[in-house]
């Protein structure tokens, strides 16, 4: 198995990252944007293959590496930096992954995310199901400035094992990350209503795991609610329906922060977009440079 992680300034996690695959990983290859720390440094000491490559979207950087690798290549974790495969998983991993059959050409898994050293229990997000593990040249990811998700051309497995999102960096850096994911989000909104850019589109992969079904929630039911109020109705689902507000204290954070703060944030920005397509009687891709300087021409 080769375990993949796309990186920029990353040092504070990539060392955790790769002792949590040691025991499974065949080879780790880093992909990385242009990193000012330690992160290449840390990877190489380790033991990882880094290769650089520009950063447009993560959908794109894992594309061209999975180009990359070489034809020999079997299985490919696709792992975050800041993410830590579990023991349990690892174990699963080293135990089931020889034993695959050959038409099942991807895994899905388990993702969970601690916020502010804390794991967030309620809400209804977690566990995500997600396909992270496929086989070379059977699948890639669709090609979205926002949830991308990875689709394979054949059958999808299942492991109970997880993996687990847990950021060390400061609540600061969190928001300003959340601040560049609204606008990417806008993106793909503004997209979905002026097709300016091909969509990617999910698979059976995608569906078997609940994710298209979400989608297609999103895309087709809270896009065309109000912006602000589709905020507030989904916090209030996420934070009083599913219980949000039994969480621990930083879980209660997260679910105001990431269910309400950031969806209003991806509201206000899309109504500064359109109000300046309006005003200055401009299409949606100069408007989208113009107001958030992401370039979405071709």
């Amino acid at each position: 198995m080769t375990v993949v992680i796309l990186t920029l300034n990353e040092e504070l996690h990539i060392a955790r990252a790769l002792t949590s695959v040691a025991s499974i990983a065949e080879k780790c290859v880093i992909v990385d944007s242009g990193s000012t720390d330690r992160t290449v440094e840390i990877a190489q000491g380790m033991g990882a293959q880094v290769l650089t490559n520009p950063f447009v979207t993560q959908a794109q950087q894992f594309n061209w590496v999975l180009d990359q690798l070489p034809s020999e290549t079997d299985w490919i974790l696709r792992l975050d930096a800041d993410e830590i495969v579990s023991e349990a998983l690892a174990l699963e991993i080293a135990a089931k992954l020889d034993g695959v059959p050959g038409h099942i050409h991807g895994m899905r898994l388990s993702r969970r995310m601690n916020f502010l050293g804390q794991p967030v229990r309620r809400g209804g997000v977690f566990p995500i199901r997600l396909v992270r593990l496929l086989r070379h040249n059977h699948g890639r990811s669709e090609d979205r400035w926002m949830d991308e998700h990875i689709i394979v051309d054949g059958e999808v497995g299942d492991f109970s094992g997880e993996i687990v999102d847990d950021n060390l960096n400061s609540l600061t850096w969190w928001t300003h990350k959340h601040n560049n994911y609204a606008s990417r989000e806008v993106v793909e909104m503004l997209n979905l209503e002026h097709g300016f850019m091909a969509r990617g589109e999910g698979g059976d992969a995608d569906h078997a795991g609940g994710t298209g079904a979400k989608r297609w929630i999103k895309e087709n039911l809270y896009a065309r609610l109000p912006g602000g109020l589709r905020a507030l109705a989904y916090f209030l689902y996420r934070y009083v329906v599913r219980l949000g507000f039994l969480d621990t204290r930083e879980g209660q954070m997260f679910h105001v922060l990431q269910g309400f703060w950031y969806r209003y944030l991806v509201d206000a920005k899309l109504r500064e977009v359109q109000t300046y397509m309006k005003d200055n009687d401009t299409d949606a891709v100069a408007a989208i440079m113009e107001v958030t300087g992401i370039d979405v021409r071709p």
